[in-house]
């Protein structure tokens, strides 16, 4: 199997690792803004620190993988990847219903509060949930590791009148997909790449209701359903896993499931059921190295939406609040 890059220590032979920059530069537009190794000097144990603060969440909750991924979308969708989804008080993108369920900030802020004792003003809490949701998946739950660049800077914005517009809704069709994700500058194989995320975390019963009485859904996968999420999927506090069979690993069998009409949302099973994206599908689903490969790639151009840099934001002292 082709060798991947370590969290803290590349192990890509060299052509591989010039592949891979050349890749980030032609694909994210504000890598450029960016670095790898940012904190060398700064904070050298950066990184670690953060991986160390998700390895001991994650050990006590094997929800928290998923918990960051889904912190990492809402955070660079919205604003783009400046943790502005983290801020408190009325009117902000966490006070939004969308956002009310997120979980997984109690690790950014002990992450913040470890940095902040050794290295203050130094780390800004967007490069904390880009660098948390990469160790959750490579860490505890299986998937891949590779590096990515920091020197995000915080915002200093956060509307909740912005979550609505620039999220996925679960009942999108493949279009409204297609059109939300170009405009963050992703692509159609971004789209398929990225969904892989519902291969670990959980769902609100209430999050895909509709689909208990969808006929696409395999009879014996809605019947489960069906248990799991009394009075009709109207439960706001039952969850259920994304992924029923390989619940907390990170792997490719969401695709699998896919193939098989286990996708839990609507969002999810239109993949299939759409000429554009099935083949890709079906390959991630015969084919984990694949899968792999391309989440790296897609991953470094999420977690560089619209960042900023310099003067355009700050390194906040409490990941909820600005200085």
């Amino acid at each position: 199997m082709e060798s991947k890059i370590s969290i803290f220590l590349p192990t890509y032979n060299l052509c591989n690792l010039l592949v891979l920059v050349f890749f980030c530069f032609a694909a994210c537009p504000s890598l450029g803004r960016l670095s790898f190794n940012f904190y060398a000097t700064s904070c050298p144990a950066a990184e670690l620190m953060v991986s160390n603060t998700v390895r001991a969440a994650s050990s006590n909750d094997p929800t928290i993988p998923g918990k960051l991924l889904r912190l990492l979308f809402h955070d660079c969708f919205v604003e783009g990847c400046d943790a502005s989804v983290l801020l408190q008080g009325n009117g902000t993108e966490r006070s939004d219903p969308a956002n009310t369920s997120l979980g997984g900030s109690s690790v950014i802020d002990s992450a913040k509060r470890v940095l902040e004792i050794f290295c203050p003003g130094t780390v800004s809490c967007a490069d904390i949930i880009a660098l948390a949701a990469r160790d959750a998946v490579a860490i505890q739950a299986g998937g891949p590791a590779f590096q990515i660049p920091t020197g995000r800077k915080d915002g200093r914005i956060s509307n909740s009148v912005n979550v609505r517009p620039n999220i996925v809704d679960t009942s999108f069709t493949m279009d409204e997909m297609i059109k939300l994700f170009n405009s963050k500058g992703l692509s159609l194989d971004d789209l398929v790449t990225l969904s892989g995320a519902h291969t670990i975390g959980l769902a609100h019963c209430s999050a895909f209701s509709d689909r208990l009485v969808d006929t696409s859904l395999d009879i014996t996968y809605a019947k489960e359903l069906s248990k799991k999420c009394p009075a009709g999927g109207s439960s706001t506090s039952n969850t259920v896993s994304n992924d029923p069979e390989t619940s907390f690993a990170f792997d490719n069998q969401y695709y699998g499931n896919l193939l098989a009409h286990k996708g839990l949302f609507q969002s999810d099973s239109v993949l299939l059921e759409d000429g554009r994206t099935r083949k890709q599908v079906e390959e991630f689903a015969n084919n984990e190295e694949r899968f792999f490969r391309s989440w790296g790639e897609s991953f470094l151009k999420l977690t560089t939406i619209e960042v900023k840099t310099d003067n355009e934001g700050e390194i906040r002292q409490s990941c909820s609040f600005t200085n």
